[in-house]
């Protein structure tokens, strides 16, 4: 598929009503004729009612919101519903455990596509890409009758969020005025704890076909949403849609807003790569790539050793372990207290900066593992019915909540913004599905692993999470920049 300036330039007498931005998903949505005609008239209306209601960056980040909400919802509907599908579906448990892991699986996939397809199709196509196989996954697991259909409607959900996890951090970023990224970064992830909190809160009261067909809500409220939010100028730019780009920046910056200085920036971090020309992996070893790619794949792997997926996907039997007859409702909290922790970081992201809620969440999230170590181990020499055991089993319960918090006040969000910052326009499609593709696979590993690890020794298994999250403040001391109060160009910049 080509992107060539004739494209818009054979719509010079429309270029400058600032309209084709709000329904621009790429060349290949456009159509001819009478269907074209009925379009233009849709847009027209759709326009003039936008422009009446003042659409901002920050409801553009509310509406692709729901596709990281659509990506919690799947992480989280696995633990509610493991009695309910195991029961209706006579499967094992070994079988379910398939279930779950599948959507890491169709993730990896969809996070190999995710580069390529917003490249080509832009940040709102590949949105929509994405939504079409969650769809068809929640109502195939909803009609199951098998193990079978049950494993596809995983796989094909897990590849759209695949895609999504990739997509919606990046449009946020590129959409995004430089004092308000982070905070709206952040958005990516508190939608993400959402996504999760709301399938451990139905699934305590709705059946788990039911629940699947909620599922299908968020994606299918994404859809025609899309219609009415502009593309991101930084593609438009890189695709040499010079007209659709400016408009697409002002409906963004407001209409009575100058953005003539940031469109310059723009056109200038563009024009200094070469659009038509494939990056290929030799030239990755270029430090103005490898760095910010080091540091891009570092941190989501990173964030995925410190053990959150295993720690959140196995919290009921840790609770157990820690001396809790009940594991749902402990577990239900902790998401409660993940999503808070989230939203105090939108908060606090623009404020503070980057760097140092890396470190902030790193050292919190160390003391805590250890915390909850030690009390494991101890845990061990007492009898269960003594004052000692009692203590450190609450000692170990808030050395979990302090270490969710820890995750959510930085390594949750923040390697996400950060791997939308500092990949070079030339090379983030490639470079950020690597990223994206690294993240799923470790999610992989840590998730398949963490039973078997828990199972030897839970007070071991912590202590491997303690050294992972202490390296990982080693390496954001050492690496990472503060990235706050910067344009993305000057960010790319700073790494030639």
């Amino acid at each position: 598929m080509s992107f060539r300036g004739e494209e818009s330039g054979s719509e010079d007498g429309r270029g400058s009503d600032l309209k084709k931005p709000f329904l621009h998903t790429g060349s290949w949505y456009r159509m001819a004729g009478t269907m074209g005609s009925r379009q233009s008239s849709m847009m027209n209306s759709s326009t003039y009612a936008i422009r009446d209601s003042a659409i901002s960056v920050v409801l553009c980040t509310l509406i692709v919101a729901l596709g990281p909400i659509q990506f919690g919802f799947t992480g989280g509907y696995s633990s509610p519903t493991q009695d309910g599908i195991i029961a209706d579906l006579n499967l094992s448990l070994s079988e379910f455990s398939i279930f779950g892991s599948l959507s890491n699986v169709g993730a990896m996939v969809g996070a190999i596509a995710s580069g390529q397809i917003a490249e080509y199709i832009g940040r709102k196509g590949s949105l929509m890409i994405a939504s079409i196989p969650n769809i068809i996954g929640w109502l195939a697991i909803s009609f199951a009758r098998d193990s079978s259909f049950l494993y596809m409607g995983r796989l094909l959900a897990g590849f759209g969020v695949g895609v999504i996890s990739y997509t919606v951090p990046v449009y946020i970023a590129e959409i995004s005025p430089q004092n308000l990224r982070g905070a709206l970064g952040s958005v990516n992830q508190l939608s993400v704890t959402t996504g999760i909190l709301m399938a451990y809160l139905l699934g305590m009261f709705i059946r788990w076909r039911m629940l699947a067909v909620i599922g299908i809500l968020p994606c299918t409220v994404l859809i025609p949403a899309l219609f009415f939010i502009p593309e991101s100028p930084r593609w438009l730019a890189k695709m040499g849609m010079t007209e659709d780009f400016e408009a697409s920046l002002q409906v963004l910056r407001g209409f009575d807003t100058d953005i003539s200085a940031e469109v310059n920036e723009i056109k200038r971090s563009v024009a200094s790569s070469t659009r038509r020309t494939a990056i290929r992996f030799t030239q990755l070893k270029q430090k103005r790539y490898s760095l910010p790619l080091m540091i891009g794949i570092g941190l989501l792997v990173l964030q995925q050793l410190t053990g959150i997926n295993g720690i959140l996907f196995y919290a009921s039997n840790i609770f157990k372990s820690a001396g809790l007859t009940n594991g749902d409702l402990p577990t239900f909290g902790l998401g409660v207290i993940q999503v808070l922790a989230t939203g105090v970081t939108t908060w606090l992201l623009d404020r503070a900066g980057r760097r140092i809620l890396l470190i902030v969440s790193s050292v919190v999230m160390s003391l805590s593992l250890l915390l909850v170590s030690v009390a494991f181990f101890l845990e061990g020499t007492f009898s269960a019915d003594s004052n000692s055991f009692h203590i450190m089993s609450i000692l170990s319960l808030v050395g979990l909540v302090g270490y969710v918090i820890g995750f959510s006040l930085g390594m949750g969000a923040i390697p996400w913004i950060i791997m939308s910052e500092i990949l070079p326009v030339n090379i983030k499609s490639l470079a950020g599905s690597v990223a994206t593709l690294a993240n799923w696979l470790t999610s992989f590993i840590v998730t398949m692993s963490a039973n078997l690890l828990l199972n030897w020794s839970t007070g071991g298994t912590f202590a491997i999470y303690t050294v992972v999250s202490a390296l990982t403040l080693v390496f954001v001391i050492i690496w990472v920049p503060e990235t706050k109060g910067r344009t993305l160009e000057e960010i790319q910049w700073s790494f030639r």
